[in-house]
């Protein structure tokens, strides 16, 4: 077993551990002040055992060996136990079926509510005590490489983002988020030639990227053609090119990627090759005569290191930017959501395996924290969804109830529990046999 996939295989465990207690709270606070029996309250589930139980009052508390979630166990409500028992009996006073419609909604909203609060709360967390990590234009001298697909809208490699929609953006990474996620209708660049435009996109561009694979069609981490080193004596040095250097051209060709220009140069069928460097603000050109192996003597960069900037907060900015990016997170998941329902979506689908890789290969609080509260908001919305077995499905019934006035069939109830559960076992099966799929071919 590697050391990266124990670090993040611990990682997902105590986060999974922190958002179940957490979750489950939201429905055991409320039914205990509504004075409602709860029978069980387990981390993990106890099938086939539990790790540790315990039982104090009328509730046993308890940690169970198959690390998928958690529950707690509600006295006359049917779930996912598929304990019906009960139904076969007359309501006890302190069951969950006797309580008033508006109480068993808080109960069953209790843990959605949860996980959204505790969102926001982990985000505001992480702004007061390590701040935020941003790239702005200024960390980013050479702009973005563009993919193919956007640059038929204009776009550039070496392009800087100014606005979207005439509004600058804190974080120019997020370029890939709004284009994906968010109503964009006119992008403004800097392009390398120092010219600015404002380039319209099409309403379905998001779409557009993902049908061609370009969910993150600016790469700010590229090699732009500029020279690292001159090799001593060779034809780049007797030309008089120097480290900095940007090749904007070769034979007449504009030039920006360092890909480009070995391409270039492989392509020359001359020993003779014409180069245009910029060099400040000055455009010199050179012709170069190659070497034997027909080569000029440059190196490029090795990689990429961006100096991001840190933005500090005051404990009452932390708390606006934490609802704000909790708000925002919420939204984004809600907006590619709909990418699932194509067949490129749902082979993107991910288990656990998927789950644990968002997390960093090195033990890191701040990105912990942060992974944590993005699952804590994908949980919320998950549960929200209207399927039977998930908190969702029990509040659409209850609605249900609340504006019709009648309960639905305690049998049409069992009956929607067992499609939810087995609908949900299927989506966890090939959510993991993807899993397994990329591991095995990719």
């Amino acid at each position: 077993m590697s050391s990266v996939f124990l670090i993040k295989a611990l990682q997902l465990l105590l986060s999974l551990a922190i958002l179940v207690v957490l979750h489950e709270l939201g429905h055991f606070i409320p039914a205990k002040l509504f004075k409602t029996k709860v029978e069980k309250f387990y981390l993990f589930f106890d099938w086939p055992f539990s790790l540790f139980k315990k039982k104090i009052g009328d509730t046993e508390y308890g940690i169970g060996v198959l690390p998928l979630g958690g529950y707690v166990k509600i006295a006359g409500m049917i779930d996912e136990s598929m304990d019906t028992e009960h139904l076969n009996k007359e309501p006890e006073p302190w069951e969950f079926r006797s309580k008033p419609a508006w109480q068993r909604l808080i109960i069953m909203l209790g843990g959605i509510a949860v996980n959204i609060f505790l969102g926001f709360a982990i985000y505001a967390m992480v702004a007061f005590v390590w701040g935020k990590t941003v790239l702005t234009n200024e960390n980013l001298p050479n702009g973005f490489e563009v993919a193919e697909t956007i640059k038929t809208y204009g776009f550039k490699d070496g392009d800087k983002i100014l606005q979207v929609n005439g509004e600058a953006l804190e974080d120019v990474r997020d370029i890939n988020k709004f284009l994906f996620l968010r109503d964009v209708n006119e992008v403004k660049v800097e392009h390398l030639n120092g010219k600015q435009e404002n380039i319209s996109v099409p309403e379905n561009i998001g779409t557009i990227m993902f049908e061609n694979g370009a969910i993150r069609a600016f790469n700010p981490y590229w090699l732009p053609a500029i020279l690292d080193s001159i090799v001593p004596n060779s034809p780049a040095y007797n030309a008089g090119l120097l480290k900095g250097d940007r090749i904007v051209k070769v034979n007449g060709n504009d030039v920006v990627k360092w890909e480009e220009f070995t391409e270039e140069v492989k392509a020359n069928t001359s020993q003779n090759i014409d180069i245009d460097i910029k060099r400040g603000n000055d455009i010199i050109s050179n012709s170069i005569t190659l070497n034997e192996n027909n080569q000029i003597g440059v190196t490029s960069l090795q990689s990429i290191n961006l100096t991001p900037t840190i933005l500090k907060y005051s404990f009452i900015e932390s708390i606006n930017d934490g609802f704000d990016r909790a708000y925002w997170e919420l939204l984004d998941y809600v907006g590619q959501f709909k990418y699932v329902f194509t067949k490129q979506g749902a082979s993107q689908l991910g288990g656990f395996a998927a789950i644990g890789n968002l997390f960093p290969a090195e033990w890191n609080w701040k990105n912990f924290w942060e992974t944590t509260a993005l699952l804590s908001i994908i949980l919320a919305f998950m549960n929200a969804l209207p399927i039977p077995a998930l908190d969702g499905g029990h509040v659409m019934f209850l609605m249900y109830e609340v504006v019709t006035g009648s309960k639905p069939n305690d049998k049409f109830m069992e009956y929607a529990q067992i499609i939810g559960f087995f609908l949900l076992m299927a989506l966890v099966l090939f959510a993991n046999g993807n899993d397994v799929v990329r591991y095995l071919f990719n």
